[in-house]
């Protein structure tokens, strides 16, 4: 029995008489003091945010340690190339929206490609240029036929090769000189820091799309008013692509930065001339040689009296 009393529960009176005169005292417990001196906790109350992570937040940080943990496969495979497809429609509308209205201080990486840049979007925005450029290029000379029966049309189905070639090396020959450009500078200069290849692609893809509906408009015939839709055209595009590349070639000097962008809008533009005058140019009326007409011809020559003499006597 003495055992069992010395185990029971035992009320101090010191204690008690201590907590009565300070009654906003906390106590602590044997188990806190056990904590070790390397450790410090924080309390925090429920209306503080203080440590508290946003969703997204964590949801994009789980996301990226999955990425980093999978496999990445060879480059000569489809699966390595099958994650710049992974984008759906609203995400490319978003982007086609982005290119189309450009607007300073709204980088079109930072906001709309987001470290995810996609080849769906430019590759299908490529494809679609050219074969509307080489269809609206004999619907022209199909109607300027209809207006001008001398002038011969014959389909130019090689519109569509030369079309496509030009396109897509622009789309990716242009954007590779680039981007070779800048990661040279940034060897020069250290605070220079291009985009990655395939957000320079991404980039130029997109900047296409409004030459588009541009060269379904040429198909009116008004030579002033096709020149303005493609001023218009050239503009929003090459303001886009300034914009964009602002951000990386403001920290070089100035020479380099502005013979960088004239050269990014001079290419832009020679790009929009060379298919305005080349699919759009009528062809020259039909040059119809006259019909050959024979006719006789009489020489009336005077012989010489001794040869007369002579042809009379035989």
């Amino acid at each position: 029995m003495a055992a069992a009393d010395e185990l029971a529960f035992h009320e101090f009176e010191e204690a008690t008489n201590l907590l009565a005169e300070t009654p906003g005292a906390a106590t602590t417990s044997r188990s806190d003091q056990l904590t070790s001196p390397g450790h410090v906790a924080v309390a925090v109350g429920s209306g503080s945010s203080y440590g508290a992570e946003d969703p997204e937040e964590e949801e994009g940080d789980r996301t990226a340690l999955l990425q980093e943990e999978k496999p990445q496969p060879g480059f000569w495979t489809f699966g390595y190339y099958q994650s710049f497809f992974d984008v759906d429609t609203s995400q490319v509308l978003d982007r086609i929206k982005g290119s189309l209205l450009p607007r300073p201080g709204h980088n079109f990486v930072r906001h709309h490609l987001r470290n995810r840049p996609d080849l769906y979007g430019p590759f299908w925005i490529c494809a679609t240029l050219a074969f509307v450029l080489a269809v609206t290029g004999n619907l022209t000379l199909v109607l300027a036929q209809r207006r001008d029966p001398s002038i011969h049309y014959s389909p130019q189905f090689h519109k569509v090769t030369v079309a496509g070639i030009t396109i897509y090396c622009y789309s990716w020959l242009v954007p590779l000189a680039l981007w070779g450009f800048l990661r040279w500078r940034q060897g020069v200069r250290e605070r220079v820091g291009p985009y990655s290849f395939l957000e320079t692609v991404c980039v130029y893809g997109y900047s296409l799309f409004v030459f588009i509906p541009t060269v379904v408009l040429w198909l009116i015939p008004v030579p002033w008013l096709q020149w303005l839709f493609g001023a218009l055209a050239l503009a929003l595009s090459a303001a886009g692509l300034v914009l964009t590349l602002w951000p990386v070639v403001r920290e070089d000097t100035r020479l380099v930065a502005a013979a960088l962008l004239s050269t990014v809008v001079l290419l832009h533009a020679l790009l929009a001339m060379g298919c305005k005058l080349y699919f759009f140019q009528p062809l020259p009326p039909e040059q119809v040689a006259p019909p050959a007409h024979v006719t006789s011809v009489v020489l009336h020559t005077q012989l010489p009296p001794t040869v007369a003499r002579s042809v009379a006597t035989s």
